[in-house]
């Protein structure tokens, strides 16, 4: 089924970062190695981007409240994001301070490693909470958009929480990645502040990873049942090279992953989510926003570079058939 022409306006938060590539593999950020970069990342701007780009085939815009700093990366950063579509009111251009980075080493196993620069970074000098949820609101969102990665700092995910609570009272949708890292939850309020916005949340999307910390010796039907008894209205999970479930009041729908060449699968998951998020919102069933979302991911594996796969929606439609 097609998706329905229902404009959407879907907005994110958190983290805007440059990415660079460590080119051979083992190393784990250890070993003097080329590294390939910039390239614009951070998971809430990933899903921002692909969100504008599906956005846009019906008439819908994308939304992001966040801070580059006022350097060569941050420029990056915008260029990047407006030239995709996403309104950048809400990024702020912080002067003095460093645009975050991340650096990312892959392993034969394919496990990866990461090196971030978020805490002591432009990325963690968000707008204010009354900005940004005026910002939103004036822009008449849908959806909020958040992703795990941003709630491992602590005044990130103070105002992350506080928005989604404000913005759900005022009827918009919340929808949550959980996109767990070990490297960001050192602080001890990151698991209980992901749980209070997964019990807010309107679409709770989790990794395998992340439902193996969330839910540990539970099936899906069991805490997807759980979380639709509750606020949720759909529930997906995403299982990377082997597909994904997705659950809503309808039943159950799962998908084989495509059978792509993998090049790159950071950020996937975002443009999954994001590809997801927006169809649901226009008015696709879930059958077919999850068979797009899919296609999306696939498309996303086979560049190098987080936000380098991101596609519209004609292309994901080639892909989906």
């Amino acid at each position: 089924m097609a998706a329905q022409r229902r404009p959407v306006v879907i907005g994110s938060i958190g983290e805007l970062l440059v990415e660079f590539v460590c080119t051979q593999k083992d190393g784990r950020n250890l070993v003097a190695a080329p590294y390939v970069g910039p390239f614009p990342s951070g998971a809430p701007g990933i899903f921002i981007d692909q969100a504008a780009q599906v956005a846009a085939a019906f008439g819908g815009r994308a939304v992001f409240a966040g801070a580059v700093g006022d350097d060569a990366f941050g420029r990056v950063i915008l260029d990047r994001l407006m030239a995709d579509g996403v309104d950048p009111g809400l990024i702020r251009v912080v002067p003095g301070v460093p645009t975050g980075s991340a650096f990312v080493s892959y392993n034969s196993d394919g496990s990866r490693d990461f090196v971030f620069n978020i805490a002591h970074s432009a990325a963690s000098h968000l707008p204010g909470l009354e900005e940004i949820a005026a910002g939103f609101l004036a822009a008449g969102i849908s959806v909020l958009h958040i992703s795990g990665s941003m709630l491992g700092d602590a005044a990130m995910r103070t105002v992350g929480l506080s928005l989604c609570e404000r913005l759900e009272d005022q009827g918009v949708a919340i929808s949550i990645d959980p996109n767990i890292r070990a490297e960001l939850i050192s602080d001890a309020g990151y698991l209980d502040g992901l749980q209070r916005i997964i019990a807010l949340a309107t679409y709770v999307l989790p990794s395998d990873a992340d439902a193996e910390v969330l839910y540990p010796g539970q099936d899906f039907d069991t805490w997807s049942g759980r979380l639709l008894a509750g606020a949720a209205k759909v529930v997906v999970l995403k299982r990377g090279d082997q597909g994904c479930i997705g659950r809503d009041a309808a039943g159950s729908f799962a998908l084989p992953a495509h059978p792509v060449t993998v090049v790159d699968p950071t950020g996937a998951g975002d443009c999954f989510c994001a590809t997801l998020v927006t169809l649901l919102a226009a008015g696709q069933d879930l059958p077919g926003a999850l068979a797009r979302a899919n296609a999306a991911g696939a498309l996303a594996v086979q560049k190098l570079g987080p936000m380098e796969g991101n596609s519209s929606l004609a292309e994901i439609d080639a892909v989906k058939g």
